[in-house]
C-alpha cells in the first residue's frame, strides 16, 4: 500500500488540474485516465497537517490516504472498484451492492458528500479492508443524467477534508465522467466487468 500522495495542492490547485487533465486526455485508456483524476483530487484536497491535531489518530492508525472510482457496474446492481490508489492489492476490482453505505447515497441523491470525520456517522461502513478511514468525500460521475459511478477519497486522520474540499473533488468527478465516456469508458467497463465475475 502507498502511503502518502505528494504534499498537498491546496492553497494553489489549477497548475495540478490543468496537467492532470491534459494527462488523462493523452491516457491511453478509461483506467488510466480515471487514475490521473484520482491521483490529482488527492492532491488538491484535504490538510496535509490534519494528523497531527489531537484525535485526529486514535492508537496504532497512521496518516495516510486511498482514492478511487466506484463505477456503476453493467449489471446495474453492484459499484466496482476501478482507478484505485493506496488499497491493498486484493482489493483491485473489488465489487458491492449499488446501495452500500454512503457510496450508496452518493448512487441515490447524485450529490456530493463530505464526511468530515466519519466516527460521527455511525452508518458508516468500512469499505476499505485493511482499516476505517476517519475522513471521507465522494463526487458522483454524471453524464446527461445518468450515474457512472463516482470518485471517493479517503483519509485515516479526522477532519482532513472539509466543505471547500466538497467543490474541489465535485469539480474533478465531472472532469473524470467526461475522460471516461469520450474515452469508450462503457465498452471497457463491460469488458473489466465479465473478467472480474467470469
Amino acid at each position: 500500500m502507498t502511503d502518502v500522495v505528494p504534499a498537498s495542492l491546496t492553497a494553489n490547485p489549477w497548475p495540478e488540474v490543468t496537467r492532470a487533465t491534459q494527462a488523462a486526455n493523452d491516457a491511453a485508456e478509461p483506467e488510466s485516465a480515471l487514475l490521473e483524476c484520482v491521483q490529482a483530487t488527492l492532491r488538491i484536497t484535504g490538510d496535509a497537517n490534519a494528523f497531527k491535531q489531537p484525535g485526529a489518530l486514535k492508537e496504532g492508525e497512521r496518516h495516510y490516504f486511498v482514492g478511487g472510482v466506484f463505477l456503476a457496474a453493467p449489471d446495474n446492481a453492484s459499484h466496482l472498484l476501478v482507478a484505485e490508489w493506496g488499497f491493498p492489492r486484493v482489493q483491485h476490482r473489488l465489487h458491492f451492492p449499488l446501495d452500500t453505505g454512503h457510496p450508496g447515497w452518493i448512487w441515490q441523491n447524485r450529490t456530493p458528500l463530505i464526511l468530515e470525520n466519519t466516527d460521527e456517522h455511525s452508518e458508516f461502513k468500512q469499505i476499505l479492508k485493511t482499516s476505517r478511514m476517519g475522513s471521507a468525500m465522494y463526487a458522483p460521475m454524471l453524464w446527461q443524467g445518468q450515474f457512472l459511478g463516482q470518485i471517493i477519497t479517503a483519509a485515516q486522520a479526522r477532519n482532513t477534508f472539509s466543505p471547500p474540499d466538497r467543490d474541489r473533488i465535485a469539480a474533478m468527478a465531472s472532469i473524470a465522467a467526461g475522460l471516461y465516456m469520450a474515452k469508450s469508458g462503457p465498452a471497457w467497463l463491460d469488458q473489466a466487468w465479465r473478467d472480474t465475475i467470469g
